[in-house]
């Protein structure tokens, strides 16, 4: 009988999001890597080592298609124009649709398997799942939680995503606008009227600006913000959009880290 070798998973991938990039540099899987994210920033050195193919909804088909990928790892119905080009080229596709903390656990989980990574991912899942549950447990003895209004653009403003809102919940704060966190589209995200986030009246402001700079100044100038406490006690604070909008190991870790001191020091003076 012939010994039959176990499969050792995709040998040439590219990622077309940088939270898949991030994961397998943690599970030392980069030499996989020919292609990734020009957004990439996460680790740093991947930009120095590896080719950029795409951007987030376009990509460059026919380099990707030179790289010879085994695999193309993708993120959600918005690469799908991009997927469905390369499935018609022949290349195979796994996109990813996590919007959730559990969603994104899963998703590390089965990138981890398809690489032969299961043990290590389950050790480095483990880590982050008890970090959490440390921030949780002690944002449940703060005195105070705070109400945040997390932006993710300014114009139209767009609330928090799924994944964000829940982290923010675990970091000790509410979320202004919890009922359109399950959303998953930015659109539907959208509040229309900006005076609604004024009535709301948070006590933290946070901007994500999905690639562009935070500018609490411009938030401080809106018409009837001087009447909001964020603004009246400068409470407005900006977290890189690549620590916590990309769904995988920065949002699990210094995306949720960030936002836990955020609370912190806002409990310590007003506790």
């Amino acid at each position: 009988m012939t010994d039959l070798a176990l499969p050792r998973g995709p040998q040439r991938i590219v990622c077309l999001t940088e939270e898949t990039t991030e994961w397998l540099y943690l599970l030392g899987e980069e030499a996989r890597i020919v292609g990734i994210s020009g957004y990439t920033v996460r680790p740093r050195r991947a930009r120095e080592e590896k080719p950029k193919v795409s951007a987030f909804t376009s990509a460059k088909i026919g380099k990707i298609l030179e790289l010879r990928p085994d695999c193309v790892f993708g993120f959600s119905d918005l690469q799908a124009d991009i997927a469905a080009e390369l499935i018609r080229r022949g290349v195979q596709v796994t996109v990813f649709n996590q919007r959730s903390i559990e969603e994104i656990f899963s998703m590390l989980y089965q990138v981890a398997a398809m690489v032969g990574q299961e043990a290590r991912g389950l050790v480095l899942l483990e880590l982050i799942r008890a970090r959490l549950q440390e921030i949780e447990a002690a944002a449940r003895r703060l005195p105070r939680r705070p109400k945040v209004f997390f932006e993710e653009w300014d114009e139209p403003h767009i609330s928090a995503i799924r994944w964000v809102s829940q982290l923010l919940t675990i970091a000790g704060g509410d979320d202004c606008f919890p009922e359109l966190a399950g959303e998953p589209l930015g659109k539907d995200r959208i509040i229309a009227d900006g005076a609604e986030i004024v009535r709301r009246d948070p006590d933290i402001v946070i901007g994500s600006w999905c690639g562009k700079k935070f500018r609490p100044e411009l938030v401080a100038a809106r018409p009837g913000w001087d009447r909001v406490k964020a603004v009246r006690e400068g409470q407005l604070f900006e977290i890189k959009s690549a620590d916590i909008l990309q769904p995988g190991p920065a949002a699990l870790t210094d995306g949720v880290e960030q936002l836990h001191r955020i609370v912190l020091r806002w409990s310590e003076s007003h506790g």
